[in-house]
């Protein structure tokens, strides 16, 4: 079961939502709109592996934009930190930010129940597409879990900015 917007502000006001810079004007009929925070990652390395931390770099997003090119691909992050004891969080693309060719979430756009951080975003540009601060990105939907709740404490728990991949703590692990 999705909560509609007008749930989402009571359930924020409750304390059982949480949402850092509640905007009124960002909750829709079924959402929370986010804006994109003011830094993006990009790796540094001619090969991506998951065995490996692979070498990046974090970029401050100028005033005046970031300019991606057609199939750049970045990691960003939400202005907003978003999560939940009492429901799951679901990142969407906007219509909007959809329209221009970007996508906000390649794969990943779970949060995990009782995760609380600033969500980092797989940004995929289809066209060329420049990235502003704070510029409304993705929204939020709430969805209610059914059965037993255990809260997530991952690697990713307490995000305060984009995150890289953390894939190669898991063959760490399997050893």
């Amino acid at each position: 079961m999705i909560l509609t917007g007008q749930e989402i502000r009571r359930q924020y006001e409750s304390g059982r939502i949480k949402i850092s810079h509640f905007d009124e004007t960002g909750l829709t009929t079924n959402s929370h709109d986010l804006r994109l925070g003011t830094r993006i990652l990009r790796y540094t390395c001619d090969v991506l592996d998951p065995r490996q931390d692979n070498s990046h770099e974090i970029i401050e997003i100028p005033p005046d934009g970031y300019p991606m090119r057609r199939n750049d691909f970045v990691l960003g992050e939400t202005l907003e930190m978003v999560g939940s004891d009492h429901y799951v969080p679901l990142i969407h693309a906007r219509s909007s930010t959809a329209r221009l060719g970007l996508f906000v979430h390649v794969t990943a756009d779970l949060i995990d129940i009782g995760s609380y951080g600033r969500s980092t975003l797989q940004l995929y540009a289809t066209l060329p597409v420049r990235l502003y601060p704070y510029m409304r990105i993705a929204q939020v939907t709430f969805w209610q879990p059914r059965g037993e709740i255990e809260l997530y404490d991952g690697k990713y728990a307490g995000s305060l900015g984009p995150m890289p991949s953390l894939a190669h703590r898991d063959f760490q692990a399997d050893r």
